[in-house]
Formats: structure tokens, sequence, C-alpha cells
């Protein structure tokens, strides 16, 4: 349990430090934004304590909300991404697998993972862009920043998957 929580803390400075530091100054054409903290939430356990993954979720979001001077947005967004993770991952997940399954390509396949890591990511931008505009005035913008903000993401996530094997 303790050496679970230490890895997860791990996992959850390093995410912070490279969206912080490096991927946080990115924006590709003005609209494509790694967000790659998200994998944070995506690799949370079948059967994690909910409010462990809402707890751990807020914080990963505060923080990056201090990287990138966003009040409010990704505590909120990522909050929420720990709220429907487990009901999300439960489409995906066989019925008579392990309970205490962790998310990855390894346990779930290439293909249902890529499709779960998506629809999170998907979700997770629509709320986050809708919340960072605050309005749908510029509603080409908006589209072009989900779609390619989830795409750009879902690039990284699948290819730091592909490392993590």
């Amino acid at each position: 349990m303790a050496v679970d929580t230490l890895r997860r803390a791990a996992v959850f400075l390093l995410l912070l430090l490279v969206q912080g530091l490096v991927l946080g100054r990115i924006h590709l054409y003005g609209v494509a934004t790694p967000l790659l903290y998200v994998y944070f939430a995506i690799i949370l356990p079948r059967n994690y304590p909910r409010w462990a993954s809402l707890i751990w979720c807020f914080l990963m979001g505060l923080c990056v909300d201090m990287f990138s001077n966003t009040p409010g947005v990704a505590a909120a967004s990522m909050t929420f991404m720990g709220m429907i993770q487990p009901w999300l991952l439960e489409l995906f997940v066989p019925r008579d697998s392990a309970e205490n399954l962790k998310s990855s390509a390894v346990t779930l396949g290439n293909g249902k993972f890529a499709t779960l890591s998506f629809f999170m990511l998907l979700i997770y931008c629509l709320l986050f862009f809708t919340l960072e505009s605050f309005s749908f005035f510029d509603l080409q913008h908006w589209i072009l920043c989900v779609l390619s903000s989830t795409l750009l993401t879902l690039i990284l996530v699948t290819t730091l998957e592909s490392i993590r094997r």
C-alpha cells in the first residue's frame, strides 16, 4: 500500500513537472496544447477508492493551475475526471477481470486503452476549454482547441504508454 502511494506520488510529480516546465509552454498554431497530466487520471486502477481518486485528481489540477495561471479550470476538470474515470473504465474492462486491474495498454489491449484515453481526453478538453473561454462567442476556435488538444494529447499518452511497457 505504501509502495503504491509512493509510486503514484512519483508519477504525480513527474507529470506535473513535465507539464509545468515543458508542455505548458507549447501551443501549436495557437490551438493545440498538450495536456499530458490527464494521463494521471487515466491510469488509476479499477476499484481505487473514489475519495482518493478525487483528491489525487483535484491536487493535480490545482498544481497545474498554479503553474499555468488558470484559476480553478484544471482543478475542476481533473476532479470531474476523477469522478467519471471508474464508470468509463468499466465500459472497457472485461467482467471477469481482477478487481485491482490497472488501466494500461497491456491489461486492456492497445485498442481499448486508446479508445478509453480518447474519450477521457475528449471529455476533459471539452470541459477544460469551455471553462477557460467561458463563452461560445468564437465557436470555431473552441472546437479547434478541443479537437487538436485531444488528438495531440492522445498521441503523447499512447506514446508514453508504449514506452512504459
